[in-house]
């Protein structure tokens, strides 16, 4: 098995070889990312390989430490451009006037983490995209607000508006 700083290297080196063992050692937790940004299997896969380009373009840029959270970094950020490129079929919903969002620790207690996966992508892409960003990947409202170059109030409306679906969404299943 070789060690992070290995597939680094190697990387840096054009080892064909050696990028495979990193494909294949990451791809899996690199497809969960893409999953959740993405409308469907297909297009998840697309990002799947423009995040594996993109990250043995830039593997001289990884500076040490975690190899995974250098790389989610860059899935999280090639998630972004394809959402931007969609932007335009994609309409950012209001929450002006949405109810308080209530418990929904029972409903999750039913579900599988996979049926609550599949609950998340049925949200509308902005919906998704902002509740993935934050919930999912742990990003604060002024860091999502600079990335989608949205207003800080806009997310965190998208993410009430996430929350009161997926409350619903929750209630009908139970």
């Amino acid at each position: 098995m070789h060690t992070e700083a290995e597939l680094v290297e190697g990387c840096l080196k054009g080892n064909r070889k050696v990028q495979r063992l990193l494909f294949e050692r990451f791809a899996g937790q690199m497809m969960s990312v893409c999953r959740r940004y993405s409308r469907d299997r297909m297009e998840a896969e697309d990002m799947l390989q423009v995040g594996f380009v993109k990250a043995f373009e830039k593997i001289g840029q990884h500076k040490g430490g975690s190899l995974e959270g250098w790389l989610k970094r860059i899935f999280v950020n090639t998630c972004l451009s394809q959402w931007r490129k969609n932007k335009n079929s994609i309409m950012v919903m209001d929450a002006n006037g949405m109810d308080g969002i209530a418990d929904v620790e029972d409903g999750l207690q039913k579900l599988q983490a996979e049926e609550l996966i599949e609950r998340i992508e049925e949200l509308p892409a902005g919906a998704k995209l902002i509740f993935n960003l934050f919930a999912i990947e742990g990003y604060p409202h002024t860091e999502i607000a600079t990335m989608l170059n949205i207003t800080e109030g806009a997310s965190r409306a998208q993410l009430t508006r996430a929350r009161q679906l997926l409350q619903h969404k929750l209630r009908n299943y139970s």
